[in-house]
This record gives C-alpha cells, sequence and structure tokens, in this order.
C-alpha cells in the first residue's frame, strides 16, 4: 500500500506524518504502518506515526498518534504542532480546536519563534492527579513529590496525565541511566501499572527547565511534548517554578516556551518542521517499508531551526 507522508519534526521529535482523512484502514493496521515506518532502520524513521484526521461539529480536526511499538498514545503535543500545521493548510484555518483521542487542545498558528520557524501554539488539558484512571495502584489517588515503592529508585515523583501518564521527578542533575532503569520499569507493564507510563527527569534552570524522558513505546527520546507540559505543571504545583509566567523548556531536541495555569491547563508554543515530503509503499503482512521517493525536500526550515538550536 503506497502512502504519501511528510517527515517533520517538533524540538528535536520526529515523526512521518500521513494525512488520513479519507483512509478506511483500522486501528491494527495503522499499528502495523506505525512499526515500518518509525523504524529508524528502515528508509524514514521516527519516534513514531502521525495522522491527520477527520473532525467534527467542534472540531476542524483530529490527530491520531502511534508509537514506534505500534501502541496508540493519547496525544502527542510535539506531534499536534505539526499534525496542525498540516490541518491549517488543509482546511484554510489558522485556529482550530484538534480531535484527540480522549480528549481535545487548541491550537494556533503562532508568531515565529525564530525567523523561518513555523510556530504552533497549543493548549492542552486540564492535566490530571488523578491515578485511578491510568490505572496506577500506588496507595494513593495522587502522588505529589512523593517516592513510588514499586520503582527501583527513592527519587520522589509526581504523577501528571497529560492526558497521556507522566512520572515527573526534579533532580539536581540527570543520570541518563538512571532514568531508563526507571523508564524500563514503567515500560514492563507491571501489575501496578498496567498501561505503562512516561518518564521525565528534570532540571531547573532558574526560570527554566530541561526535561529527559523514557517515552512509552519509544524508549529514551531527545523530546517529548506532553512530557513538558506535565514537567512545567509539576514544576508549578511543586512551587519550583511560578504559575501563569512563561518559561522555556528544553531538551536534547530544542525548546518549547511554556506556561502552567492553577486550573491545571498548559500552553506550548513551538516549531512544526516540516523537513520533506514524498511517499513510500507499505507492506501491512511483513510490516516493512520501502520505496521512498522524496518529492520535496525543505531546506531552509531544517536550516532555520537548526540556527534556532544553535543559539541554545
Amino acid at each position: 500500500m503506497r502512502f504519501d507522508l511528510i517527515k517533520c519534526h517538533g524540538s528535536g521529535n520526529d515523526f512521518p506524518l500521513i494525512d488520513a482523512r479519507a483512509s478506511t484502514l483500522d486501528h491494527a493496521a495503522w499499528a502495523v504502518v506505525a512499526r515500518a515506518l518509525a523504524d529508524r532502520g528502515g528508509p524514514v524513521g521516527g519516534d513514531g506515526l502521525l495522522l491527520l484526521t477527520g473532525g467534527d461539529e467542534t472540531h476542524a480536526f483530529g490527530m491520531r498518534m502511534f508509537n514506534a511499538d505500534g501502541s496508540e498514545s493519547e496525544t502527542c503535543l510535539n506531534g499536534l504542532r505539526c499534525v496542525a500545521r498540516a490541518g491549517f493548510a488543509a482546511t484554510g484555518v489558522e485556529t482550530a480546536t484538534a480531535l484527540l483521542k480522549t480528549s481535545d487542545a487548541i491550537v494556533v498558528h503562532d508568531v515565529d519563534i525564530a525567523a523561518g520557524v513555523f510556530t504552533v501554539r497549543e493548549i492542552a488539558g486540564p492535566a490530571s492527579l488523578d491515578v485511578t484512571a491510568w490505572p496506577m495502584e500506588a496507595g494513593a489517588d495522587r502522588i505529589v513529590d512523593t517516592p513510588i515503592p514499586d520503582l527501583p529508585t527513592d527519587r520522589a515523583f509526581t504523577a501528571v496525565a497529560m492526558p497521556n501518564p507522566h512520572l515527573v521527578t526534579f533532580v539536581d542533575a540527570i543520570d541518563e541511566t538512571e532514568l531508563v532503569r526507571v523508564g524500563e520499569a514503567c515500560e514492563a507493564a507491571p501489575a501496578w501499572l498496567p498501561n505503562r507510563a512516561n518518564v521525565s527527569f528534570v532540571e531547573v534552570r532558574g526560570a527554566d527547565l530541561f526535561v529527559r524522558t523514557f517515552e512509552r513505546g519509544v524508549g529514551l527520546t531527545d523530546s517529548c511534548g506532553s512530557a513538558m507540559a506535565a514537567s512545567t505543571y509539576a514544576a508549578c504545583l511543586t512551587g519550583r517554578i511560578a504559575y501563569d509566567t512563561p518559561t522555556t523548556v528544553f531538551n536534547k531536541g530544542g525548546l518549547v516556551r511554556a506556561e502552567a495555569s492553577e486550573a491545571a491547563m498548559v500552553t506550548l508554543s513551538g516549531n512544526a518542521t516540516f523537513e520533506w515530503t514524498g511517499s513510500i509503499d507499505v507492506d501491512l503482512a511483513t510490516a516493512t517499508a520501502s520505496d521512498l521517493v522524496v518529492t520535496t525536500r525543505h531546506d531552509e526550515e531544517i536550516a532555520a531551526w537548526d540556527r534556532l538550536v544553535a543559539t541554545i
């Protein structure tokens, strides 16, 4: 089966993106496509697969996001910016409410954060502290700056759903070996955490944050938008930064501007960079991709983003 696609990234979180508004493929088929296209050893590679989907009477368009392992996530805020850009182009709007798997989010074509960097502002939430909905069995309905006995660390975590589940801990310096160990414990889907969770180690750098995430269904990733949102809210909730105050959230992939409110809404503003457009064949029987044809390369956008990252 042949697909037209866009290779894109939000803050270094990279994906193939497909306009699936007219598609009749089911969940299982899209999971196969995600595994084929996200395979880093294949012709495309990525942290997962983004789908632009149809809207309804209150949503101009929607988004589905499949992780690299084929599992479907509730949302992906870095990916949402890229889907929003495609949705703006497809529908002729520049402000919309986008339909997500279990929620929705407001997306707006924003002022560029740097010259030549297409920027989208997204407002997501409210963040939830109810871990019984994940579900997570940790002896409490909410976890705020508290150690979790079943994790292989004595660090204190804050559990935030954005709406996908995140465990956030604040550290003086990020230990990636420890992060991977904790992330893999969650990725194993233990009985107390059957749907797994994203794990983020966060450094507070003055008024800013640096976030490193082990992402559910992906592993250690350079960037995770919902993790940056969850970390921003967790930092405000625990008094590390102030509510309703703009902050910059850095990661290995780049940065976003962020702000969290006491009403648990989080605003992120960041890039939606298109790297190339093309088409590819996917064999649904073998979950392999082949015969990639790149029709357009967006070199100016890539260079604009690289210039911004170089200033970090």
